[in-house]
C-alpha cells in the first residue's frame, strides 16, 4: 500500500496515475496489496503500534497521553484524522520544531490483515533559542529580547527569560512553566521580575521587585486562574513638579495578595472579532498574607460580537471596577482604577479624566470605581479595495463611547455609589479606520467628538491615534 502522509481531514486518493509503468510489468504481489487497500479503504482497521521517532531528551510517558486517542480508530479516514488531532497535540507542546505523520501498513510478526502502523518523526527544538521582537501595548511599544529553554526537563517544562525595553516600561524577569500531563490547560508557572514604569499623567515612577505563582486550569467552558503574589514597590516622582499628593505616597511598599480570574472567550479573534462573546472577571484580596496593603479589588469584562448584512460587525463592550480598602489606611495611587485615551474612552487624553490633585500640577490620582461601555459598528473600506488580501486588515468603524471615574464613600452604600458613578458621565463619538496586525495587535486612527467634558478633563478633539491589544 506505500505511506500516506495525514496532513489534513480530506481523504487522500488511494489510486493514481502509474506513470512509466506497462501493463506487462504488473506483478502478482501488487494484486495482494490492491486488494488490501481495499480492505482498508472501505473496512474497519486496528492500530496496532504507533511509534515516535525522532526523540533525544524529550521522556516518552509524556507523549503517550497525547497519542493515546489514535488506538482508538476504527477506520482510515478516522485513523487519519485522529493522528492529525494528535500531531497538534504535539505541537502545542512547544517542544518541536517539526511533527510529521506516517501511516502505513502492519508488517512483520502478529500483523493483522486490516492492521496499521503510525508514525510520528519529530524534530525537537534545540536545548536554548532565542529571540527579539517588538510588541505593542496599550499605546506604547516595546523591544523585546528573549531567551527560552524548552523542554527544560523533559516534560515539556519551560525556563524563559525576557528582557523589554519601552517607551513607558522596561522590565525584565524569569519565568518557570510545567503543564499537567496530558493537560495542557492545567499548568503553573513561577516568576521572578523586575518592572520600572513612567505615568506621566500623575507625574509617577514606579518600581516593582515580584514573585508570583500561578495554577490555570479549565472548569467546563472557563479558563480559571489562581495566582499569589508579592512585590517590593517602590513610588517616587517623574519630575519636580509633581503633586504633592503624588509626593504623600512615594517611598517604599510591600504588596501580598491572593487573586482569581475567569475567563469564557467564544470570539472568533481577540484583534477585531467578527462573532461570539468575551467574559472576564477579576478578583484581588491583599493584606491576609502579609504586606502593608490590604483591599479588594473586582473588575469585569464583557464584549458580545454579532456579524450583520455587508459583512458588517456590531461590537458592544462593558467595562467596570470597585477597590474596596480593607481597615483604616486609604487606597494607593498605584492601585487605583485610570480611564481614558485612545484604547477606553476616545477622545480623552491618555488617563486624563477622574480625580486629581488640587495643585497647579493637576496630577491624576485615579479612582476607586469606574464603568465604561462602548458601541461600535466596523464595515469594510468602501469599494473592498484589495479584497481577499492586504485591503481585509483595514476597517472603518463608527463608535460611541461612555464612563465615568470617581472616589467612593463606602460608608455610604450601593445606592449612593451607582448614583456617583451616573453623575457627570463623559462620552464620546467618531469614526475611524482600523488596523489589524495579525493576531498580535491593532492599530486605530480616529476623529473623535468628546462630550460630557468635566473640569480638569484633558481632552483630544479631532484626530486621535491609538495602539494596542485591548480596546473598549
Amino acid at each position: 500500500m506505500g505511506t500516506v502522509h495525514a496532513r489534513s481531514l480530506d481523504p487522500l486518493p488511494m489510486r493514481g496515475p502509474e506513470l512509466g509503468v506497462q501493463p506487462d510489468d504488473i506483478e502478482l504481489p501488487e494484486i495482494e496489496n490492491e486488494s488490501k487497500q481495499e480492505v482498508l479503504e472501505n473496512k474497519n482497521v486496528v492500530v496496532q503500534q504507533v511509534h515516535i521517532d525522532g526523540l533525544g531528551r524529550t521522556k516518552e510517558d509524556l507523549l503517550t497521553y497525547e497519542i493515546a486517542e489514535v488506538f482508538r480508530a476504527k477506520n482510515l479516514i478516522d485513523v487519519m484524522r485522529r493522528s492529525h488531532e494528535a500531531r497538534q497535540k504535539l505541537l502545542r507542546l512547544g517542544i518541536f520544531r517539526k511533527v510529521e505523520v506516517v501511516i502505513d501498513t502492519s508488517r512483520g510478526e502478529g500483523a493483522l490483515p486490516n492492521g496499521l502502523d503510525v508514525t510520528f518523526e519529530v524534530t525537537e527544538l534545540r536545548r536554548m533559542t532565542g529571540s527579539y521582537n517588538t510588541m505593542v501595548g496599550n499605546n506604547e511599544g516595546s523591544m523585546v529580547l528573549g531567551l527560552k529553554l524548552p523542554n527544560a526537563l523533559g516534560r515539556a517544562e519551560k525556563m524563559t527569560f525576557q528582557f523589554s525595553y519601552g517607551t513607558k516600561e522596561t522590565s525584565y524577569g524569569l519565568s518557570f512553566f510545567k503543564p499537567q500531563p496530558g493537560n495542557f490547560e492545567r499548568n503553573i508557572s513561577l516568576n521572578v521580575y523586575k518592572v520600572t514604569g513612567q505615568f506621566p499623567w500623575s507625574s509617577l515612577r514606579e518600581t516593582d521587585r515580584g514573585v508570583s505563582g500561578e495554577l490555570s486550569f479549565p472548569v467546563w467552558k472557563t479558563n480559571q486562574t489562581l495566582k499569589w503574589e508579592g512585590v517590593w514597590r517602590e513610588l517616587g516622582c517623574l519630575a519636580r513638579t509633581a503633586s504633592f499628593a503624588v509626593r504623600e505616597e512615594s517611598g517604599h511598599s510591600l504588596k501580598s495578595s491572593l487573586s482569581h480570574s475567569m475567563v469564557i472567550d467564544t470570539r472568533n479573534s481577540s484583534i477585531i472579532p467578527r462573532k461570539g462573546a468575551l467574559l472576564k472577571i477579576h478578583q484581588e484580596l491583599a493584606g491576609y498574607t502579609g504586606g502593608d496593603a490590604s483591599f479588594l479589588k473586582e473588575d469585569f469584562e464583557i464584549q458580545l460580537n454579532k456579524t450583520l448584512f455587508w459583512d458588517s460587525v456590531l461590537s458592544a463592550s462593558l467595562w467596570g471596577g470597585l477597590l474596596l480598602p480593607i481597615g483604616d489606611k486609604p487606597t494607593s495611587i498605584a492601585d487605583r482604577f485610570y480611564l481614558g485615551g485612545p484604547t477606553s474612552i476616545r477622545g480623552f487624553s491618555m488617563y486624563s479624566m477622574g480625580p486629581q490633585s488640587e495643585d497647579m500640577a493637576g496630577d491624576y490620582l485615579g479612582g476607586e470605581g469606574y464603568w465604561a461601555g462602548g458601541l461600535h459598528l466596523y464595515t469594510p473600506l468602501p469599494f473592498r479595495p484589495g479584497r481577499g488580501g492586504f485591503g481585509d486588515l483595514f476597517r472603518t468603524h463608527f463608535f460611541l463611547n461612555a464612563g465615568n471615574l470617581c472616589n467612593l464613600n463606602y460608608g455610604e452604600g450601593p445606592k449612593a455609589h451607582l448614583r456617583k458613578l451616573a453623575e457627570c458621565i463623559r462620552w464620546s463619538y467618531g469614526v475611524g479606520l482600523v488596523l489589524r496586525l495579525g493576531n498580535i495587535a491593532r492599530l486605530e486612527l480616529n476623529y473623535c467628538i468628546p462630550m460630557g467634558v468635566q473640569s480638569g478633563d484633558r481632552i483630544c478633539d479631532g484626530f486621535q491615534f491609538g495602539a494596542g491589544i485591548r480596546f473598549l
